[in-house]
């Protein structure tokens, strides 16, 4: 094992290098985009538009500026809101981050424990893989801002039994929809992984070695095929729960759900650029540490990756 302080330190290095290159590019990027966050129809005297450009750093050179940036992000410091001047970007995106993660996680978990006794069900039937396939495609070919709308009119406005919009840490029934707006491309994602991998994995060695000692057909599912195709999956483990935990700004409009997407996309609106950067390098944040731990668990799970 002693190749794992190695493989460790090379991922954390470029995850380290992957944010720092992010932050400098949407820097550069904010920096480009005309117009700035103090811009209105209504005219500013000149002193009061030079001191709130002196306050928020808007006129600075770039080098000086970016490195200032780095240093207060490393130290936890991602300056004043533009928007919001009595708070801090930090203390926004602590109020929205813990919202997105709880309904991404609940979701994965969701999809996970569906697709996965479905895909055992049906991998090993004759017609199994096309029936899952099937399925699969069939809830992918329901976009979330078609599906948000459809699950509001049937279960909000025609049979009245979840609110329509809103959260509240203390209301269950406001997760519900959000959450199978999100979990329904997951599972169809999983399950179609998961068919074919379990499928691949009855036709190997070891399944067809338990048959032989003649072992029953779930035991064979379960104990042998499942645990191989679970290791063939994991790599879709990192694109599914990247798309969970920051692709619910379209649910999170709908919804009105004050997550990190309906942040970020508020936050581009009123060109707010401390809060934009912020949300963006959290959403990058996430992206970098969900690869690292699939990195780290398909390195653990599959001898094939230490080569």
């Amino acid at each position: 094992m002693t190749h794992w302080p190695l493989f460790l330190l090379r991922r954390l290095l470029a995850a380290a290098a992957t944010m720092a290159v992010l932050a400098l590019v949407c820097l550069a990027l904010v920096r480009a985009v005309p117009g700035g966050p103090f811009d209105s129809e209504r005219s500013v005297p000149p002193e009061i538009e030079a001191a709130l450009a002196e306050r928020y750093g808007t006129e600075r050179d770039f080098l000086p500026l970016a490195i200032d940036y780095l240093a207060g992000a490393l130290r936890g410091d991602l300056g004043p809101s533009f928007q919001y001047p009595d708070y801090t970007v930090v203390e926004i995106l602590a109020g929205a981050l813990p919202i997105t993660l709880t309904l991404g996680a609940i979701a994965a978990l969701l999809a996970l424990f569906t697709a996965l006794p479905l895909a055992a069900w049906l991998a090993p039937g004759r017609h199994g893989a096309r029936l899952a396939s099937a399925g699969g495609l069939l809830a992918m070919a329901l976009p979330k801002f078609v599906l948000a709308p459809l699950l509001v009119w049937l279960f909000a406005l025609e049979w009245r039994l979840l609110p329509a919009a809103g959260f509240a840490w203390d209301s269950p029934r406001n997760f519900v929809l959000p959450v199978l707006c999100l979990a329904v491309p997951a599972f169809a994602v999983l399950l179609r992984a998961l068919s074919e991998n379990l499928r691949a994995a009855l036709a190997a060695a070891p399944a067809l070695a338990a048959r032989a000692r003649g072992y029953g057909a779930s035991r064979v599912v379960w104990r042998h095929a499942l645990p191989l195709a679970l290791a063939q999956s994991v790599g879709y483990l990192g694109p599914l729960l990247i798309a969970l935990l920051t692709g619910s700004a379209v649910i999170e409009q709908v919804f009105g759900i004050p997550g990190l997407g309906r942040t970020l996309v508020s936050a581009a609106q009123n060109r707010d650029h401390t809060l934009l950067l912020g949300a963006v390098l959290a959403a990058g944040l996430i992206v970098t540490l969900v690869n690292l731990a699939v990195d780290v668990l398909q390195h653990a799970i599959d001898p094939r990756t230490r080569a």
